[in-house]
């Protein structure tokens, strides 16, 4: 099994900054792909963005040029530097984990809460 666990969320005004971690335990070698997905209030959860051990790099386009995911291959970890946030990437976002899927995982973490002010 993997265990997942996200930090880094809060709230920060529009045009703000925010990095999310996501740190992987376990079986780390079921994280090929790792990534995250949001939700907000009313809506079905949707990719935000995903990276994988070979280096490649995947965005929803309502975050391409304003979020970057990173990954440190030694810790087991999982970034996203947000900027430029908007009321829209307002949500929980979700850290998951997969052998080799980028849009579907089946690991999930419990999520952190992302609010950006007006």
């Amino acid at each position: 099994q993997v265990q997942l666990v996200e930090s880094g969320g809060g709230l920060v005004q529009v045009g703000g900054s925010l990095r999310l971690s996501c740190a992987a335990s376990g079986r780390t070698s079921l994280t090929y792909v790792m990534g995250w997905f949001r939700q907000a209030p009313g809506k079905e959860r949707e990719f935000v963005a995903a990276t994988s051990k070979s280096g490649g790099t995947y965005y929803a386009d309502s975050v391409k040029g304003r979020f970057t995911i990173s990954r440190d291959s030694a810790k087991n970890t999982v970034y996203l530097q947000m900027n430029s946030l908007k009321p829209e990437d307002t949500a929980v976002y979700y850290c998951g984990a997969d052998q080799g899927r980028i849009y579907e995982y089946d690991y999930w973490g419990q999520g952190t809460q992302v609010t950006v002010s007006s």
